[in-house]
């Protein structure tokens, strides 16, 4: 037997065969005899092929993973389209290159670009040029990836979105790969599908075909184990899934506290088919549902009719349950064509979320249009992103009156909502108790809070040993904003990837928050985990 090390990202045990997914690239051929014009014709077919497969694996990727996963097959379309990568291709093909070698060049010439960025997004858009070239370049050539046509242990250098969603889902026992970070789409992907996953493991690639278990918790790799070790592993497999099924016991429970406090646990969605799956998993409501996704996925902005319509949908589907709908939060990590940004040196600081909104107000109010329109169908609270004065707030309550005023005089029916603010800023968390007198709710967004206060970015891997979720200034940002909301009678509640972190749930219970929102999954085992505490 022979183990592996890497880093466990998603816990479970998985035990079967080893398949090792290997990049098939296709070859150049120099010794073409077609002209030019034949060249240039023969890469616009591809393209139009590729930008066809893209479609299809951004609907399929929204049946099964929900429209967060599926956004990265937009930007690979656009990507596709860009201005810039086209004219590399058809200058080069032009100046005598032949389709294959064209596009070759254009992959190492604009992923080395991207990946000499600082910016840690940009520098992600490096794997996305690989991605979308070597698509282009399968199709001209006739290659084909490996099928996987049994459940498997998949291992891999990275696994790009593409390739996971072409492969038939129950063929994934686990994910590993050489590379990446805990964010990486490997460690994404393996928790929305709730399978075993590690990364940054080196193994040889010929442990292929064989028998093996991987440990998602340990982040171990054991190939060819005896049937003695394979027996242990098996009991514990077991005792994972008996545990897994006792959780549908909570359904239907209040979660209340020892001390008798009853705690609010809502889901993150960005979509209907979240909400469903919200319902699934017993949420009492939506604590997030992310706006932006509704502009993500369309090549112009979208019309007040068709959020209003999405809003509408979720609410309707969640009945008297709450949800809570951040407004437009774009820039830093998303970026949309149609608003014409620039390249920002550190966009995290930049021109994102409610700046952009405040300057580009009418994009604004359509939004709080469709949202004031939707609240007549349920129980609708609004909360604004990026906050830092209590300037905005003002600023945001003057466009709310000029909205109103406008839907009245329209005779358009409409009804009123909470305001809430999502505290994810060091200045916000320090003004909360200016700042709770002006709304009904706060929410804190942990995972930009985390960032700012510990000026660190979370999506750099070699930065993951300075993030601690338990620092002591996180801790007390937590215990002020908490403090100066209740004072001001203010529920509030936190979000983001720390709300669901077990290990910090009796900390986060003592600090007195009243609503945690989590991932759908999330939600049973995190009211488990609160219960069992009495």
């Amino acid at each position: 037997m022979k183990i592996y090390q890497g880093k466990g990202v998603v816990g479970g045990i998985a035990i079967g065969r080893i398949v090792v997914l290997k990049e098939n690239l296709a070859q150049n051929n120099p010794q073409s005899t077609l002209s030019s014009t034949e060249e240039l014709d023969r890469f616009k077919v591809a393209k139009a092929q590729a930008i066809e497969e893209i479609n299809a694996l951004y609907q399929k990727a929204l049946r099964e993973v929900g429209e967060e996963e599926a956004m990265i097959f937009e930007v690979h379309s656009m990507m596709l389209e860009d201005l810039d990568f086209n004219e590399f291709i058809e200058g080069k093909i032009t100046q005598g290159s032949n389709a294959l070698e064209a596009i070759s060049e254009a992959k190492e010439y604009f992923s080395t670009l991207f990946a000499q960025m600082d910016d840690e997004y940009m520098k992600e858009r490096s794997a996305d040029i690989v991605d979308i070239a070597n698509r282009v370049l399968k199709i001209l050539s006739g290659v084909k990836d490996r099928e996987v046509l049994e459940p498997s242990i998949i291992l891999a250098d990275d696994l790009s979105p593409s390739q996971t969603l072409q492969m038939q889902r129950d063929n994934f026992l686990a994910l590993v790969t050489r590379y990446g970070s805990m964010n990486s789409h490997t460690a994404i992907l393996a928790r929305t599908m709730g399978i075993p996953a590690c990364i940054q493991m080196h193994f040889d690639e010929s442990v292929d075909g064989e028998v093996a278990i991987l440990d998602g918790e340990s982040g171990r790799l054991y190939v060819n184990p005896s049937e003695e070790i394979l027996e242990e592993f098996r009991a514990k497999r077991e005792q994972i899934v008996k545990e897994q099924s006792q959780l549908q016991d909570y359904k239907g429970k209040p979660t209340i506290t020892k001390e008798g406090k009853k705690i609010m646990l809502y889901a993150n969605i960005g979509n209907l088919e979240d909400a469903k799956s919200a319902l699934q998993n017993d949420a009492e409501g939506i604590g997030l549902f992310r706006s932006e996704f509704l502009y993500l996925q369309k090549s112009t902005y979208p019309t007040e009719q068709e959020q209003f319509e999405a809003y509408k949908e979720v609410l309707e589907l969640m009945g008297e349950r709450k949800v809570v709908i951040r407004t437009l939060d774009i820039g830093a990590d998303k970026r949309i064509d149609y608003f014409d940004l620039d390249i920002e040196e550190n966009p995290a600081l930049g021109y994102r979320a409610i700046r952009i909104c405040l300057d580009r107000e009418e994009i604004f109010k359509t939004q709080l249009r469709a949202l004031y329109r939707a609240s007549v169908y349920g129980k609708l609270s609004v909360m604004f992103p990026m906050i830092t004065s209590l300037w905005e707030i003002v600023e945001i309550k003057k466009i709310l009156v000029d909205v109103r005023e406008e839907l009245e005089r329209e005779g358009v029916e409409y009804a009123d909502f909470e305001l809430g603010v999502m505290i994810e800023t060091p200045a916000s968390a320090l003004i909360a108790e200016d700042l709770a007198k002006e709304v009904d709710f706060f929410s804190i967004g942990t995972n930009d809070l985390t960032q700012y206060t510990l000026a660190l970015d979370r999506q750099n891997p070699k930065l993951e040993k300075f993030l601690d979720p338990h620092h002591p200034a996180l801790l007390k940002l937590f215990e002020m904003v908490v403090e100066a909301g209740h004072k001001n009678q203010c529920w509030v509640g936190i979000c983001g990837e720390l709300a669901g972190d077990l290990s910090m749930t009796q900390k986060l219970l003592k600090i007195g928050f009243d609503e945690f929102s989590v991932s759908p999954k999330s939600i049973l085992g995190l009211r488990k985990t609160i219960l069992s505490m009495q």
